[in-house]
């Protein structure tokens, strides 16, 4: 998935086995989605060499769900479109596994852990006694600064140009750009916000309004001049 993946557990006893299976979980998904490996499932359906009705069935599950994101954000998420019939399903992968890989801690009997792919957080549990989980937000122009801290009680998802550069591109035109300096989305699942902060990047306000009608999401947004609009329901915590 081209990042780092740490998971951070409160619990007296570690969990080997448990660990052992959410990383392998983890190292199964890179294998089947990398866009980096020419063997993987999504660079084979991309050269041409398989067929779509012949991949895997999570291959052929996750590509429907990044179908419906797109018709459920107007286009502003889009996996394919700017990359001339090739998919690119990262924006939903990563998140999508993550989810999986706590759940499997969750269902191993760990009390509260915390997942963190590449910036991108799902928890559940409490740290400790009258604690929950927080976020900082990185400040888009100050590495060292935060622009708010969020308590995560499910996940918290951002897209910005400051770790990969001017990496995004719009699926309505086809060319590189983006209406956010910094795109934070949260909810109960990290494969939703995560893809819903890649469209509110792109989309800027025209996207947080199809964010403020989605139950269980809310969104923050910084614009390139630095203002910033949020969600009725965004909650923030003192820093």
């Amino acid at each position: 998935m081209g990042t780092a993946v740490t998971v951070e557990i409160r619990d007296p006893v570690v969990p080997r086995r448990a660990l052992q299976r959410a990383f392998g979980w983890l190292r199964w998904v890179d294998r089947t989605f990398s866009t980096y490996d020419a063997e993987s499932e999504i660079s084979r359906l991309n050269a041409g060499d398989l067929d779509l009705a012949d991949a895997h069935p999570l291959v052929r599950k996750v590509l429907a769900r990044c179908e419906a994101l797109r018709a459920g954000t107007d286009g502003y998420f889009d996996v394919s479109a700017p990359l001339r019939g090739r998919v690119d399903p990262s924006g939903l992968v990563k998140g999508w596994a993550v989810d999986k890989a706590l759940r499997m801690l969750d269902q191993a009997g760990v009390p509260a852990a915390l997942v963190n792919g590449g910036g991108d957080l799902a928890a559940f549990g409490m740290p400790g006694p009258g604690r929950c989980w927080r976020a900082g937000i990185r400040h888009p122009w100050r590495a060292a600064g935060l622009a708010a801290v969020l308590e995560v009680y499910g996940a918290v998802a951002t897209s910005a140009s400051y770790e990969r550069g001017a990496h995004l591109v719009d699926p309505r035109t086809g060319q590189p750009g983006g209406q956010a300096a910094s795109a934070t989305v949260t909810g109960p699942s990290l494969a939703q916000a995560d893809a819903l902060a890649t469209g509110l990047a792109v989309g800027g306000d025209a996207a947080l309004e199809v964010i403020t009608g989605l139950p269980g999401y809310q969104a923050y947004l910084i614009r390139p001049d630095g203002s910033e609009s949020w969600t009725p329901g965004m909650e923030f915590a003192e820093a």
